[in-house]
């Protein structure tokens, strides 16, 4: 790989910005893609499947075989709510690779002992969400139930572009939240990226089967097409 290459490789990782290397086979070609561009790239539909699954793989076409490399940000998931969901759905979450982070003002619930090896910050939204840098590789679930803790928390996905934004609550409960929301200034596209009631319905009733559909509605999100999503609401 060139220096120049390199350089550009590094700083779009950096950034948290995806990107992918292509390589011709024919004759070692390189040229970096960023995501930005992928729609302009001749290569457009093979670049955006293996970035979407997350995996470098061998492409041919025309007859032209070439190695797309994808560097993708390691995806986040940040929890609000030590709760009972929580401590099932944090676990999971890392066994998919996922960098876990849990908020949660209330020291009763948010303690080492109910969380062991995951990340836990005891402290209100409006602290604890800035300094983690939460980007739209980033998933969101409130699950609290208090509007105290997790309004302010959603508010700060929507300006955050996450991929995935999710809350626990019935639907009655959630009309109330959006009201709310509304009233804080959230617009009608921020309160659309909101997938309430949370997770996929599978007919869970457990703590741990919640947690499952949560974790398939987010790799849901991450991984299938636009096209395939709007097919499957």
């Amino acid at each position: 790989m060139k220096t120049e290459t390199l350089a550009l490789l590094n700083a779009e990782r950096a950034a948290r910005r995806p990107v992918i290397v292509v390589t011709d086979i024919a004759n070692g070609d390189q040229r970096l893609v960023k995501a930005a561009d992928f729609a302009a790239d001749p290569l457009h539909a093979e670049l955006d499947k293996q970035l979407r699954m997350g995996k470098s793989a061998m492409v041919e076409v025309d007859g032209h075989k070439q190695f797309l490399n994808v560097y993708a940000p390691t995806a986040r998931l940040v929890i609000i709510g030590a709760v009972h969901i929580s401590q099932a759905l944090a676990p999971l979450a890392r066994s998919l690779d996922y960098d876990v982070t849990v908020v949660d003002p209330r020291t009763a619930f948010a303690s080492p002992e109910r969380f062991p090896d995951v990340k836990l910050i005891a402290d209100w939204p409006d602290e604890a969400l800035p300094p983690l840098g939460i980007d739209r590789w980033t998933a969101f679930v409130a699950v609290t139930h208090d509007p105290k803790i997790d309004d302010p928390a959603l508010l700060h996905a929507f300006a955050k572009d996450c991929f995935y934004i999710g809350a626990l609550g019935s639907r009655k409960t959630h009309a109330k939240r959006l009201e709310r929301l509304k009233q804080q200034g959230a617009s009608d596209a921020d309160l659309a990226k909101i997938k309430a009631p949370i997770g996929l319905n599978i007919g869970a009733v457990s703590p741990s089967e919640i947690a499952v559909s949560i974790m398939a509605e987010i790799t849901a999100e991450l991984r299938l097409p636009k096209q395939a999503k709007a097919s499957a609401a």
